[in-house]
């Protein structure tokens, strides 16, 4: 009885955000209610996730560099794509914001951010050479009653990997749900170096047989942009991109520790390569099964040489993964 009525009330969150979610434009109204932040955001985090992590996957998603999230690929899972092309996979993912005193629901900067639901998607044109993927991110506004969705951030992209080398070309648009409002999109283009101790390092295996460090660095340049920021009060046109990012397995990809870092200049600066902005998160991932992870991670975005607003939240996350080969097609 209780499995049936999650299963009823996860069906209906989702049916209700898609309906939202072609009503753009349209204002709507919740009445605020008086309940416990912290018991809000974990309840609804349970019943939009206890669904999923009920069903089972047929193996692990395929992760790309570029992303602020732990890889959940095994240890010689990358030599295996070379082996044996993706049809598709990817992630669900949804978290709570369980502290948040600045980190805003909308671009315009207005709102706080009570939810954010993700689903990652992508499929190998070429093996690991060219592959595309697409992020859909939804965020809700805990200042509205945390259940109507306030922003959708969507990402598409061309992406591939050359031995220890990978690119990317993306377009992403950021734009309010639940009225009208600022939008911020670019395109961007991205080139990184990866680095893998298991892989690099002889000593490495016999030294630590159950830990690993995978890490990768690069620059980007934002080559359309009109309406994306340099800085997290909404200022400046972002122009370069240096971005790095860090996976310490601290025991047989159970447990790992993950940081990210990424930085932005500005176009309209006097010097277009000083960064302007600071984006970075630190957090600590679980692997309860082989394709779900709990998370708990904190990000700041914060502005360089110059005193602003500073966005900051703490969230904890549940993430299902998913992949399908195109041998399950043949």
């Amino acid at each position: 009885m209780t499995f049936i009525i999650v299963r009823h009330t996860q069906i209906c969150l989702v049916a209700y955000s898609m309906w939202l979610v072609t009503r753009v434009g349209r204002k709507r109204r919740l009445e605020p209610r008086q309940i416990t932040t912290l018991a809000r955001a974990v309840g609804l985090l349970i019943l939009s996730s206890i669904g999923l992590l009920a069903s089972p996957s047929l193996s692990l998603a395929l992760e790309k560099y570029g992303r602020p999230l732990p890889s959940m690929e095994q240890p010689g899972g990358f030599a295996a794509r070379e082996a044996e092309e993706t049809l598709f996979g990817g992630y669900f993912l949804s978290a709570a914001f369980v502290t948040n005193p600045s980190f805003a629901a909308r671009p315009d900067n207005t709102g706080l951010v009570g939810l954010r639901y993700m689903l990652h998607l992508e499929t190998d044109l070429y093996k690991q050479y060219l592959t595309f993927y697409t992020d859909q991110n939804f965020f809700s506004d805990r200042t509205q009653g945390w259940i109507v969705l306030s922003e959708w951030d969507g990402t598409y992209a061309f992406t591939g990997m050359i031995d220890r080398f990978g690119w990317r070309i993306q377009y992403e648009r950021d734009a309010p749900l639940d009225k009208s409002g600022l939008i911020q999109a670019y395109a961007d283009g991205l080139l990184t170096s990866r680095f893998q101790a298991k892989q690099d390092f002889s000593w490495w295996q016999r030294v630590f047989p159950n830990q690993n460090l995978t890490a990768y660095a690069g620059g980007g340049w934002l080559f359309v942009n009109q309406s994306y920021f340099a800085r997290p009060d909404n200022t400046g046109i972002a122009l370069f991109r240096y971005v790095a990012h860090a996976d310490l397995d601290l025991y047989k990809n159970r447990v790992v520790l993950y940081g990210d870092v990424n930085l932005f200049t500005d176009r309209e600066a006097e010097n277009k390569l000083n960064p302007t902005e600071l984006d970075w998160i630190i957090g600590l991932a679980l692997r309860f099964r082989e394709d779900a992870e709990l998370s708990v991670y904190h990000e700041t975005d914060q502005p360089l040489g110059n005193a602003g607003l500073i966005q900051k939240y703490t969230a904890v996350q549940l993430r299902y993964s998913f992949d399908v080969p195109k041998r399950f097609w043949k």
